[in-house]
């Protein structure tokens, strides 16, 4: 097995599949292809595989049924690549259980960027590591507290819940659903203006330039995404 581990690239288009085939392996992954759906499922039941990069637009199934499918009996990172760029299919892919999402046209380095984010974040779920650590920020998942260049900052407690949803999965997007279920329950019949607002106190707390922020970053629309060293 390749050093970065297995990948499964699934998208019908061939110019895709080869520019950014040899693009992967090159950074160190054992690539496989499905060009639908189906085959896709098929493959991921025959075969372990440590991240798969999705099109959305496949000829079989609409790649969203795919994720769903997936999340059924896998925790597998997934990466979306689609041309789709409505905020809707963004927040879809992701609330069933997506990753990260790439937009079509996209930079291989990008992208190589978000699977190493998303494998990491799965590794860091499954390991229950006790702490996430970046150059500015750590979060101690245990003491349930947060630290800035090594200064405690004091946060009220649905501020730490929010900050621990997203370094939970640091270096990828969280949608306002997901973070609204992390710190007000599933239950919960709270609008997104919630969480801007506690993000925007979080902010006042973590950033050096609130107005600017380089640790919580917006995805216009979608959600926020916790920085890591990579994005420096």
């Amino acid at each position: 097995m390749s050093a970065e581990g297995r990948l499964l690239l699934v998208d019908d288009e061939p110019q895709i599949l080869r520019a950014l085939r040899p693009a992967l392996t090159a950074a160190g992954y054992d690539v496989a292809t499905a060009e639908g759906g189906s085959a896709a499922l098929a493959h991921l039941a025959a075969e372990a595989c440590d991240v798969v990069i999705l099109d959305l637009g496949l000829p079989d199934m609409d790649g969203k049924d795919v994720i769903a499918h997936i999340r059924e009996w896998s925790d597998v990172p997934i990466v979306v690549l689609s041309a789709r760029d409505l905020e809707t299919e963004k927040i879809a892919a992701l609330d069933l259980g997506a990753d990260d999402f790439v937009n079509k046209p996209f930079g291989v380095g990008e992208l190589l960027a978000r699977i190493r984010a998303s494998v990491r974040g799965r590794d860091r779920r499954l390991s229950g590591q006790a702490s996430f650590r970046s150059a500015e920020l750590e979060v101690n998942f245990a003491t349930r507290r947060a630290y800035v260049q090594e200064q405690e900052v004091r946060l009220t407690p649905r501020e730490y819940d929010l900050i621990r949803a997203l370094a939970r999965h640091a270096g990828r997007v969280v949608t306002h659903k997901q973070l609204i279920t992390a710190v007000w329950g599933p239950q919960a019949s709270v609008d997104a203006q919630f969480v801007r607002v506690l993000v925007a106190q979080l902010r006042q707390k973590l950033e050096e330039n609130p107005a600017a922020p380089r640790v919580l970053l917006t995805e216009p629309g979608v959600g926020y995404r916790l920085a890591t060293d990579e994005d420096a």
